[in-house]
């Protein structure tokens, strides 16, 4: 029976993947569900899954996920941005050693000789750094300006070199903004893509903290998970040594993002204050509109449509 691995599953985007997974072709009728997060497991596990409880870091419980062989791993457990940048030993812990500590694994299940694992992670656009070019593509070179982001960057760094070795068949995805997460006080510093949207429209007050004219990219949680599915799937051949892409982001500026509320909800709008803060948005709210993600539109990968479309999907899950 085939062994897949979901890390972080217990997070916003880890339980969508594991919904998405259990209907997938990379999650037949013959595959295992491995899940892990710090949280225990929720009341109902999809059938055929086995949910084991843990900090990713902790080599016991890596072991635990390496107790048979695994054929494909989706680690999305991470620090986020700020919590990260607070407090360092524990970013680097989780974001850098943890992963690194799952290749090894992988390494030594290669080198035992049964298959080397599909290994999909989740990066993040914050590898990018401050300041940001007007314009982005493919060979837009990462250079972060905070250790999540470094962190990040020597992840793809070392899923390159393990899969040019034979230990993984690495695939990174550099995700954007995901929209409309629920409030979470996890210390995302760019959790205000989501607020702006969906504090609102839920009838609150709500004070923005970039200005109108900073510019964002975002993903609805649909297209996060679909790309993330496609990417698992593109053949490895068609990626090629350089294993990280840039997913495919809607980018818009917070004023149109208000403009879209108001021509579903005008109350909503006038809900939404600015006090802008000039290092947050310096740092996430100032990315490139000219933007191409031409490599990853190739391989497959998808883009929301509009921000109308993010906002009425959001008010239809609602």
């Amino acid at each position: 029976m085939r062994r897949i691995v979901v890390t972080g599953a217990a997070g916003y985007i880890g339980r969508a993947l594991v919904d998405a997974l259990r209907t997938s072709s990379a999650s037949s009728a013959a595959a295992a569900l491995v899940l892990t997060d710090r949280a225990p497991a929720p009341p109902a596990l999809p059938a055929g899954a086995h949910w084991i409880a843990g900090d990713i870091a902790d080599a016991a419980l890596q072991e635990r996920l390496f107790a048979e062989p695994v054929d494909a791993i989706f680690h999305l457990a991470g620090v986020v941005s700020g919590a990260a940048e607070a407090d360092y030993a524990a970013g680097k812990r989780v974001n850098l050693d943890a992963t690194i500590a799952l290749l090894e694994r992988c390494r030594v299940q290669a080198e035992r000789g049964d298959p080397a694992p599909r290994f999909v992670y989740t990066s993040s656009i914050a590898v990018f750094g401050t300041p940001l070019p007007t314009r982005f593509d493919d060979d837009t070179a990462p250079a972060p300006t905070l250790s999540y982001g470094a962190h990040k960057r020597a992840c793809e760094i070392l899923i390159d070199d393990c899969t040019r070795r034979g230990y993984v068949d690495g695939r990174a995805l550099r995700l954007c903004g995901v929209v409309v997460r629920p409030p979470l006080d996890n210390g995302a510093l760019s959790g205000f893509n989501s607020d702006v949207i969906r504090e609102p429209l839920a009838g609150r007050d709500y004070t923005c903290p970039v200005s109108p004219e900073a510019t964002i990219w975002i993903a609805s949680l649909p297209h996060a998970i679909a790309n993330l599915l496609r990417l698992a799937d593109v053949d490895t051949a068609a990626l090629g040594p350089r294993r990280t892409l840039n997913t495919p982001a809607l980018a818009v500026s917070v004023a149109q993002i208000v403009e879209a509320i108001g021509r579903v909800d005008p109350a909503a709008a006038a809900r939404i204050r600015f006090r802008p803060d000039a290092a947050l948005e310096a740092q996430f709210g100032r990315w490139p509109i000219d933007a191409s993600f031409a490599r990853a539109r190739s391989l497959g990968l998808g883009v929301d449509p509009s921000i109308d479309v993010v906002i009425r999907q959001h008010l239809e899950a609602a």
